[in-house]
């Protein structure tokens, strides 16, 4: 894991900016604090910070160059399958300098070029110059694990692995940008290569890109996750198929030359990760997890120490506070680049620094709910399909893989979501499933009231639902659960990630994700929806093939918290209160003209439990009075 940039110029004729370059280098210090490197040829500039993983020798030194000095590479995160590639690559005649997996990495686009991503494995953003062709590649993981980000500006372009050393000094004055904005206030996050920062793209996952002197980038999509539903294999057999990728995968994220943990948080997936992972021997694990002594509602420490019980495993715990909130969120604005995509981003940052202490590198469940359907509101969104199809006596056609008799057994997940109902029913009932789905994942009515209407029509004739209906009905996605896992999958899971990696790099720590190899991925999408959502029954599919793992306790329970933070208390009390106070109804917030402040008092003291509005508006703020104003 590390932190990669740089610049190409548009002019071939002109030396890339060393100062810029130096600068956007240090400004990523926090993702490797254990080197750092710089590679420069006339328009060009490489630069490299390095977190020590895999060889700690100075022979992982980046950048790195083939032995003929025609290749130069930087790269940011893991391939998981390097030692496979490297036996082959050997076989084939190349002679390796290193024992690290950026070298294969080198060697395999040498040899194959950009058809080297289908080999490849891991979490990964890399960059390659080809100092004959003059020609810059970069690439992203399927998932975008890993950030990466690019500009095209002052005749220059210029990519990193976060924003904020893309723009300031050198770069990209800091403006927002009004589609992002409207995606923002919807979704709490963006769409698209979109970000927050007008000018400021994101390099989409399963993408790459190449870009010469005097030349546009051109980018292209390298891999896409397909729906098309396979029937030639039985139930059985592909619960045998995800058992030994499961397997597979946890294998390989274990190979590091530091120490490995696990983020534990007592809910299924990352019960799964680290039982897995104990299982292979590896010793001591140490896992990690964290909670709020504000209520049980609060706190599910109590599973994650069943589970690291059952493993055997070395545990912590950390139990973040209000004043830690207060402390950590202006850091964790500039941390994140773009506001957060939820509140878990606070206690995650908690759990990251206590396991910084202990590891350099943790594994954790995220993925699981995206992949397996694991949200509540694809439960929701069936029940009323079942209640339609009732009416319609359309129940038992084939597109219902959940009937009634087969749904009642499992809506006691709904439990403790009779507001969310409310809400999604209130209007529109037996709507097309696309605005439906739209109606349980937009936030906007919590923000609505609060932010000022002229800033909010900014994106002109810029709808996000238009953006969403082209990403939910996708041709290949018949299946109401396909469509709904697909869009998560390409919207929430990237913000979610951006979350996991700038948490966890803040404090210089490598985040794995077993869940999310693309393998898994692919053999989950194939499956006919009645494998994997057999009766509404969240994560069926992955249920099934866990069982016995984990103990029984976390296998049945239906309370699953998703890392609740108990901000709805915390805002009528000190220190948040004045916090709040301070950072939404201040002179900045007050010049910038972007909240209300006659709501934002009201909501103080009336936001509804677990709504997101405050969130919104306080990241909102603390993103532009960190970016905008500095």
């Amino acid at each position: 894991m590390c932190g990669i940039c740089g610049i190409l110029e548009r002019d071939p004729a002109r030396p890339a900016d060393e100062a810029r370059l130096r600068r956007m280098t240090d400004i990523l210090r926090h993702r490797g604090p254990d080197g750092e490197g710089h590679h420069l040829d006339g328009p060009l500039a490489l630069g490299h910070r390095r977190l020590s993983i895999i060889d700690l020798s100075k022979a992982g030194h980046q950048p790195m160059a083939t032995a003929d000095g025609r290749l130069w590479i930087i790269l940011n995160g893991e391939i998981y399958n390097y030692k496979e590639l490297r036996t082959e690559l050997e076989g084939r005649g190349h002679v390796f300098r290193s024992h690290t997996d950026t070298e294969v990495l080198l060697q395999l686009y040498a040899a194959e070029g950009p058809a080297c991503l289908s080999r490849l494995i891991g979490m990964f953003a890399f960059a390659v110059w080809d100092s004959a062709k003059r020609r810059l590649f970069l690439a992203r993981d399927h998932f975008g694990i890993k950030p990466l980000y690019y500009t095209v500006s002052g005749g220059a372009f210029a990519f990193a692995s976060e924003i904020k050393a893309l723009v300031g000094e050198g770069g990209l004055r800091a403006e927002l940008d009004p589609s992002a904005f409207a995606d923002y206030a919807t979704f709490q996050f963006t769409l698209g290569e979109k970000t927050l920062f007008k000018g400021v793209h994101k390099l989409l996952p399963g993408h790459h890109l190449t870009i010469q002197p005097g030349a546009d980038p051109v980018v292209r999509k390298y891999w896409d996750v397909n729906f098309e539903v396979d029937t030639k294999h039985s139930e059985a057999e592909f619960q045998e198929r995800l058992r030994d990728l499961l397997h597979d995968s946890v294998r390989l994220q274990l190979r590091a030359d530091v120490p490995v943990g696990a983020h534990l948080s007592g809910g299924l997936d990352s019960s799964t990760v680290t039982a897995l992972a104990a299982a292979t021997g590896v010793a001591p694990l140490h896992t990690f997890s964290g909670g709020f002594k504000d209520g049980p509602e609060f706190d599910e420490t109590r599973y994650a120490r069943l589970a690291a019980e059952a493993a055997g495993t070395v545990h912590h715990e950390v139990f973040p506070t209000a004043g830690n909130f207060v402390e950590w969120m202006p850091k964790l604005a500039y941390a994140m680049d773009e506001p957060g995509a939820g509140p878990g981003l606070f206690p995650q940052y908690a759990v990251s620094k206590l396991a910084a202490e202990h590891v350099k590198v943790v594994m954790g469940g995220q993925g699981g709910d995206e992949i397996f359907g694991g949200y509540t509101r694809y439960l929701i969104a069936y029940l009323e399909a079942c209640i339609k199809g009732g009416i319609e006596g359309t129940q038992e056609d084939h597109r219902y893989i959940v009937t009634f008799e087969s749904i009642l057994p499992n809506l006691q997940q709904l439990r403790g979501y009779e507001p969310m109902m409310r809400q999604v029913f209130s209007e529109g009932l037996f709507e097309s499933p696309d605005r439906r789905y739209f109606r349980l994942v937009d936030r906007s009515a919590d923000l609505r009231g609060a932010i000022d209407p002229e800033v909010w029509s900014d994106g002109g004739s810029y709808r996000p639902f238009d953006a969403f209906q082209s990403i939910f009905e996708a041709p290949e996605c018949h299946a109401l659960i396909n469509k709904m896992t697909r869009f998560d999958l390409k919207t929430l899971l990237p913000a979610l990630l951006q979350v996991e990696d700038r948490t966890s790099m803040a404090v210089s720590l490598e985040s794995r994700v077993p869940l999310l190899d693309h393998r898994i991925v692919e053999l989950v999408a194939s499956m006919p929806p009645m494998v994997k959502f057999k009766g509404g029954r969240s994560k069926h599919v992955f249920r099934e093939v866990v069982a016995g793992l984990v103990p029984d306790e976390i296998y049945n329970r239906r309370d699953k918290m998703g890392f609740p933070v108990p901000l709805n208390r915390w805002y009528r009390q000190e220190p948040v209160r004045g916090f709040m106070r301070d950072v939404l109804l201040g002179s900045a917030a007050r010049t910038r003209g972007l909240v209300r402040a006659d709501r934002v008092e009201a909501m103080l003291d009336d936001e509804r439990a677990y709504g997101r509005g405050l969130w919104g508006l306080l990241n909102l703020e603390l993103w532009a009075q960190t970016f905008l104003d500095h």
